[in-house]
């Protein structure tokens, strides 16, 4: 993984893709979350699968791409046609594909400037947050990460309430990848990191785009301090009936 999917922490790819060329491993790298982000010069570096979706690009849904060093072994698993150079039998979507080669030029064409306003705005972002909210903190590297994502968590706050707070607000966020939405348990990504499950449970992945704009930020620092506030004002009100709930019971409740 180029770049991570929640906290936006990029990864030494170089450095992995040169052990692998090493001993003498082929190398994929999924590179979702970077490409557009960042620059990539795949001539130059010890890369020789990588994976892209278009969506992530403004492209539609449903499209991707999967680059294959020229001379790499390559056995296809849908197989039956000859259409692309025979490494993926099946009719080409080519709508689609031309959709993502525009939205690929447009990203390429306006990559240092698009980057410099994301950081910029989430930074704007993550600092009003921090400053503004007490019982904050960032999760992952402050510096080696996406210029588009911030994940920060919220002490004495469960994520999910809060996603619902905000989304009354027309304010949109994440509390982990959209692989696991709905799921109830700890993000295994800052699990990972040794983050205590409470701090994970309260952890939010916000998420800039160039489509994004200067008095969306401000909407956001406007209104999060007052939301963050009230559920903390009322989450152990909801904890005390519930443990009490659970004593009547003789058992812990399950939610479905």
């Amino acid at each position: 993984m180029w770049a991570n999917n929640e906290t936006g922490v990029l990864f030494p790819i170089e450095e992995i893709g040169a052990l692998c060329r090493e001993r003498g491993v082929l190398f994929h790298t999924d590179a979702v979350q970077a490409v557009g982000k960042i620059p990539m010069r795949l001539a130059e570096l010890p890369i020789d699968f990588l994976s892209l979706s278009g969506h992530k690009l403004h492209a539609p849904k449903g499209v991707g791409v999967l680059y294959v060093r020229r001379g790499t072994p390559f056995a296809p698993m849908l197989i039956g046609g000859s259409q692309e150079k025979k490494k993926r039998g099946g009719t080409e979507n080519v709508a689609s594909i031309v959709a993502l080669g525009q939205a690929a030029q447009e990203a390429a064409e306006n990559l240092e400037s698009e980057a410099r306003e994301l950081r910029r705005l989430r930074d704007k972002l993550e600092q009003g947050i921090l400053s503004q909210v007490p019982g904050t903190h960032r999760n992952g590297h402050a510096e080696l990460r996406l210029p588009n994502t911030s994940n920060i968590a919220f002490d004495g706050v469960e994520a999910e309430a809060l996603l619902i707070l905000l989304d009354h607000h027309g304010i949109c966020a994440s509390a982990g990848s959209a692989c696991t939405t709905g799921s109830p348990t700890p993000s295994h990504v800052l699990r990972g990191m040794g983050l205590p499950v409470e701090r994970t449970l309260g952890s939010l992945r916000l998420s800039l785009s160039r489509l994004n704009t200067e008095s969306e930020v401000d909407e956001v620092l406007r209104v999060m301090p007052g939301l963050v506030e009230r559920l903390r004002r009322e989450m152990p009100k909801a904890r005390e009936l519930r443990e009490s709930l659970e004593m009547e019971a003789g058992s812990p409740l399950r939610t479905q």
